[in-house]
């Protein structure tokens, strides 16, 4: 008896891995050109590595943490090759151009390969990095340390009230 299950086939992603036992980017659908080629905006995330589950990535996008060509961004919209995504996390902001596109989550190595992080983006991260070694917390002037009904302002600002 054949089953018509999906992930019994070959290119379907599912219970077949390719490339000698290794998990490796999905690749280009047969009879599409690369410009066409796309994959869903929580999938290239995950596979990116800038979230760990697609769950958050797709949190992350419905909270607005994550634009799209400028503008805000759904998790099924489609990226292609050369899109510019800014994402934000905690404080910091990174802006990426789309080198690859991938459906699946690889090794760290396959997923630096598959975006260039903009020039201003890793300065303005650095600079940030320096400004908190250095003990510069924009939150608080230099000095401040926050009293209790700060902190608890603040708790409720960021939704952690108890």
């Amino acid at each position: 008896m054949v089953s018509n299950r999906s992930n019994n086939r070959p290119d379907s992603g599912r219970g077949n891995i390719r490339n000698g036992g290794q998990a490796g980017p999905k690749s280009q659908p047969m009879g599409k050109s690369t410009a066409e080629y796309t994959v869903r905006l929580d999938k290239w995330l995950w596979a990116a590595r800038f979230f760990k589950t697609r769950s958050r990535a797709a949190t992350a996008i419905s909270g607005g943490l994550v634009e799209l060509r400028g503008a805000a961004a759904k998790a099924a919209k489609p990226v292609r090759v050369a899109d510019e995504i800014r994402i934000t996390r905690g404080r910091s902001k990174i802006t990426v151009v789309v080198q690859g596109l991938s459906e699946r989550r690889g090794s760290a190595e396959v997923a630096a390969k598959l975006y260039e992080e903009t020039e201003e983006s890793r300065l303005a991260r650095e600079r940030a990095k320096l400004e908190v070694a250095a003990g510069i917390d924009p939150a608080f002037p230099p000095g401040h340390r926050p009293s209790k009904r700060d902190r608890r302002a603040l708790a409720r600002l960021l939704g952690r009230s108890r």
